[in-house]
């Protein structure tokens, strides 16, 4: 009988069983028919796509962005200009999400030298810090609610 099980494409893809079904929801791979009596068999080609999806999400790519790439793919006398402009934000979006957390440190490192380590657990700063910064974004969310944009007056 040709093809793989889902066992042994979840084996040889190192992708979880309940992650190839979700992919199947998602539209990503075909689910084959159930022949009368015995287990679907998936294709070899189902390996190199679960493959390329694993690659392209271990690389920071949502799953629509997977899908959208995987449509591209299916063009393959096309440009690559495509490809490359997602390639491009990926990175972008990856700069934008390095600077993020290099802010988060920053802060978390001035609280760690703000904090002794000795003293009891209600007076530590990096807790009061914690609640502080949540009554601050609260209040000024609050305050962005409370204004009225100005317009026509009907």
């Amino acid at each position: 009988m040709n093809g793989m099980t889902i066992g042994q494409l979840a084996e040889k893809s190192g992708i979880g069983v309940e992650s190839i079904r979700f992919y199947e929801r998602r539209g990503l791979i075909v689910q084959p028919e159930r022949p009368g009596s015995g287990f679907r068999r998936y294709p070899e080609d189902v390996l190199s796509r679960l493959q390329f999806i694993r690659g392209a999400k271990d690389l920071g790519f949502s799953l629509r962005e997977i899908a959208e790439l995987l449509a591209l793919r299916r063009h393959p006398g096309d440009s690559c200009q495509a490809v490359r402009e997602q390639a491009e934000t990926k990175v972008g979006e990856i700069d934008m999400k390095i600077r993020a957390l290099q802010r988060m440190r920053g802060v978390l490192m001035n609280l760690v030298d703000s904090c002794s380590g000795r003293g009891l657990i209600s007076a530590c700063p990096i807790l009061d810090s914690f609640e502080k910064r949540a009554g601050a974004i609260a209040a000024t969310t609050l305050h962005r609610k409370s204004i009225k944009p100005k317009g026509r007056i009907a």
